[in-house]
């Protein structure tokens, strides 16, 4: 199975009473399909998931399955951790509306590259349906090189990476220059989102797509239909909002522009996050793309 186009990393707003806000959820996961995105990840980083309860993690996933079943979208699902047992038991609970399951590499016990590969070789098994790898290192404190990369690509039940390695170093030139044709690679650093599409990503998961879907879905679109010089543009004008709203840590200040625009109800977070700052919320509001260039939003 492959994986194409914009897959949004939905938030998870909450209410004044620190509850989920199903309906300004739902409201958000159409926004997003409505403006061209080819799907929703439910339970991604983006959605704070460690701070959700079990209960408040079915509720969200439940209404984006809904959603995604109404419209007839991609559905991909944040599941499992650093351990490779409770991995595998997570996948087999896997709710059978899911499209795809995204899996972290293992974070903070920092196993062999070898570990590594024998992780995913038991997640791929045990899932039952199409893995994708969420390769951070940032975040794992583990690296792993082109040749593991391939490795990972090419184990069964594999689809491809979700690829956000920091940078376009040289592994990432090795590793794209390799890949196997049935590998999907969707860009996951949202300031490198369009370098990696010009060198072959097929597709993005991004956060800023929660507060601009249609620029970014146009963004793919152009590097995927060749049309160098429309994609360079929109990689370029989109480069200020990647770097605004990372300013301070994933999702407060995506969740805090979202809030002005109305489009939650509040720009609430939980600890040990912290709401962002007056002064990254106006960065980030002067950054969009109707503030910048007429591109549709």
């Amino acid at each position: 199975m492959t994986f194409t186009g914009l897959y949004v990393p939905l938030v998870t707003p909450f209410t004044a009473a620190d509850e989920v806000a199903a309906d300004a959820l739902e409201a958000l996961a159409h926004q997003c399909l409505d403006a061209g995105a080819a799907g929703l990840v439910a339970l991604g980083t983006t959605g704070e998931p460690t701070t959700l309860t079990l209960d408040e993690q079915a509720r969200v996933l439940d209404i984006c399955a809904g959603v995604c079943r109404e419209r007839g979208a991609a559905l991909i699902v944040g599941a499992g951790s650093n351990a490779t047992a409770a991995s595998t038991r997570a996948l087999h609970a896997l709710d059978p509306r899911a499209t795809a399951a995204l899996a972290v590499v293992p974070y903070y016990n920092r196993p062999s590259e070898a570990g590594v590969l024998e992780h995913f070789r038991a997640l791929a098994a045990a899932s039952p349906v199409p893995v994708l790898i969420y390769h951070i290192p940032y975040r794992t404190s583990r690296t792993l090189s082109a040749e593991t990369l391939c490795r990972l690509a090419e184990l069964p039940n594999v689809a491809g990476f979700k690829y956000t390695a920091g940078g376009i170093d040289d592994t990432t030139i090795a590793f794209l220059s390799r890949l196997p044709e049935h590998t999907s690679i969707l860009a996951g650093d949202d300031l490198y989102a369009a370098p990696l599409l010009a060198l072959g990503a097929s597709g993005a998961i991004l956060a800023c797509a929660n507060v601009a879907p249609a620029a970014y879905s146009d963004l793919i679109a152009a590097w995927r239909a060749g049309d160098i010089a429309r994609g360079r543009e929109l990689g370029n004008r989109l480069a200020p909002l990647a770097a605004a709203m990372f300013a301070e840590p994933n999702p407060v200040v995506v969740k805090a522009v979202l809030a002005a625009q109305g489009r939650i109800p509040t720009p609430n977070v939980r600890l040990p996050l912290l709401p962002a700052s007056p002064e990254s919320t106006a960065a980030a509001l002067a950054a969009l793309p109707e503030q910048r260039a007429a591109i549709r939003v």
